[in-house]
């Protein structure tokens, strides 16, 4: 694995992280009804989480417990993708299919944080 890709990740992370906080609203939409509380509380959590996130891959001490977390958290917000995609399947062919495109792109932010992950453990 390339030595800037944990940097990359962390990037990714970050930019993600600063989007949900900066601006919200967007992101509300996309937090299944069943998850209690406010879309809002989700949102900004999911924003924080990915700001530590980004926080513990840029770190090397820290990178391959983080990286794992990464992992984890990109499968867990896979409901939030397919609530989009059901959401916005009568909108406009382009929205439509960036909403679908989200699905399978998760399978390789999971398996870039594993191979970050693993990277890391080999540099300890």
């Amino acid at each position: 694995m390339p030595p800037r890709s944990p940097l990359l990740l962390a990037g990714l992370l970050a930019s993600a992280g600063i989007a949900h906080l900066a601006a919200p609203k967007m992101f509300d939409g996309l937090v299944p009804r069943a998850l209690p509380g406010s879309p809002r509380s989700w949102t900004y959590a999911s924003g924080v989480a990915e700001l530590a996130l980004a926080a513990g891959v840029a770190v090397p001490a820290t990178r391959a417990p983080a990286a794992k977390a990464a992992a984890a958290f990109f499968v867990g917000v896979f409901p939030a993708n397919v609530k989009m995609a059901v959401d916005w399947r009568h909108r406009p062919t382009p929205q439509r299919t960036a909403s679908l495109a989200r699905l399978p792109l998760q399978v390789p932010l999971v398996l870039w944080a594993r191979g970050v992950a693993r990277t890391a453990k080999g540099q300890s």
